[in-house]
């Protein structure tokens, strides 16, 4: 069967490590704060203005003042600090966010990257996926692998690009993908469980290579 969301945002949980300040985009990306480790310290920021995220909170005890950059409220910690949008963003852009997971419209066999805008429907804006792609030191694209049936991973996003070159990994509910920006592309590193290559192969446009053993 193919990874539901939640199996999407645990996968992608193991790519966190102990003291990664991570930034977590909208959708199924803000799964993956249920599925830190125990043990495991890690600061969430979010670009409206808040480092250290707590988990969702409970029914009835939500603060309307604590919200994610989805619009969904959240909690503190002890550790949690407060900044505007400019320290915020000084943040991203200057290099200081380890790893950001975020949703995407496509990406290319190349790293390029569309996750801001369908040409001709109203578009409320870029939003902070610009800088901090641009920004942060790893990318990783936590995604559905088709759209109506269409492809998704595909050889050239056909969608004003939010990025090129910028995506390190991409984590579809039918396996995991690592991209080797410099030039030796697009591999398939995991396949969820019974899932088949020729499943992965029927679905995706993009040009990839399959990891010893996998499969």
């Amino acid at each position: 069967m193919p990874w539901s969301r939640e199996d999407m945002a645990r996968r992608a949980a193991r790519e966190l490590q102990d003291g990664f300040y991570v930034n977590l985009g909208i959708g199924i990306p803000t799964l993956v704060s249920n599925y830190i480790p125990p043990g495991m310290t890690v600061q969430l920021q979010s670009e409206n203005g808040m480092m250290g995220m707590g988990p969702f909170p409970f029914e009835g005890e939500e603060d309307p003042d604590l919200i994610n950059a989805g619009k969904q409220t959240v909690t503190e910690l002890p550790t949690t600090s407060y900044f505007d949008s400019a320290q915020s963003f000084g943040m991203i852009r200057g290099g200081h966010i380890d790893l950001s997971i975020l949703g995407a419209m496509q990406v290319a066999e190349n790293g390029d990257l569309a996750n801001w805008m369908i040409p001709g429907r109203m578009v409320k804006g870029m939003g902070g996926a610009m800088d901090l792609v641009a920004g942060v030191k790893r990318v990783v694209v936590l995604m559905e692998h088709t759209a109506k049936g269409e492809p998704k991973l595909l050889h050239r996003c056909n969608l004003p690009l939010t990025g090129a070159g910028v995506v390190d990994m991409v984590i579809t509910e039918l396996g995991v993908f690592e991209i080797d920006r410099k030039g030796s592309g697009m591999e398939l590193t995991e396949l969820a469980p019974d899932v088949s290559l020729e499943d992965v192969t029927r679905q995706t446009e993009a040009a990839f290579r399959v990891r010893q053993g996998v499969g």
